[in-house]
């Protein structure tokens, strides 16, 4: 996915009240843009890291500008979660994400029940296969991540993943992994042990789960390899617990 227009590069001051943030331009204006992501950015958030902004020329937007990525000091980091669907959605197409393909249809935010939406549903062949896309952007040691909030929303979708799966679709959890220093994707645990839990029960209920990392850039990100899911929790829970 190439970004439509050129991001602008700026340095972070704060990030506050879940979807805003401060940051400094080159030529030291101080700007207040919108930041799309309701998770605590744990590791992608410091002040003074690099990031880059995208604006929009949509006239009735309060904050104009939207933080895209942010520079931990080894790695961009895509945090803008409203570009994650694009991206998966791209990679599928594409037959990066080879183990739902081919694609035959794809149809983005489908109500599955009356309280419930899911991000993609893809047709292959004579299969229906519903897909909850979720953002990672929480690495810690090599590990990716999520959530890195408690996530009650998260869990829903999980369990709507298994209803489906027991009338005999195909139901399927894709985690973008939006940083490279990563080899591996777990639930974390520490943060969210219901979200866990609910993983490892809806797992065996025969939901698939699906990792998958991108490269993220200036100007482009892109979905690059699989990282293997890692469902054994009880050393994520230990390592977080002896800090």
């Amino acid at each position: 996915m190439y970004f439509p227009v050129p991001l602008k590069p700026a340095t972070l001051i704060r990030r506050y009240k879940r979807f805003l943030a401060d940051i400094r331009l080159p030529n030291d204006t101080e700007l207040t843009v919108h930041c799309p992501n309701s998770g605590s950015m744990k590791t992608c958030s410091a002040p003074g890291s690099p990031v880059y902004y995208s604006t929009s020329d949509n006239p009735t937007r309060k904050y104009p500008q939207t933080l895209e990525m942010v520079h931990n000091g080894n790695v961009w980091v895509g945090i803008n979660t409203a570009r994650t669907n694009g991206i998966v959605a791209e990679g599928l197409k594409n037959g990066v994400i080879e183990e739902l393909w081919p694609v035959d249809s794809l149809v983005r935010e489908v109500k599955t029940s009356p309280d419930c939406r899911l991000d993609l549903l893809v047709e292959s062949g004579d299969q229906q296969i519903f897909i909850e896309v979720k953002n990672c952007t929480y690495v810690d040691s090599g590990c990716a991540l999520f959530p890195d909030a408690i996530t009650a929303r998260g869990t829903k979708h999980l369990l709507e993943l298994a209803r489906l799966v027991q009338e005999g679709r195909r139901g399927v959890i894709i985690w973008l992994v939006q940083r490279r220093d990563a080899d591996r994707f777990a639930p974390a645990a520490a943060i969210d042990p219901h979200y866990a839990d609910t993983l490892a029960t809806v797992s065996r209920q025969g939901v698939e789960m699906l990792a998958y990392q991108a490269a993220v850039t200036p100007e482009s990100i892109d979905i690059v390899r699989s990282l293997p899911v890692i469902l054994n929790n009880k050393r994520e829970r230990q390592n977080h617990h002896g800090k």
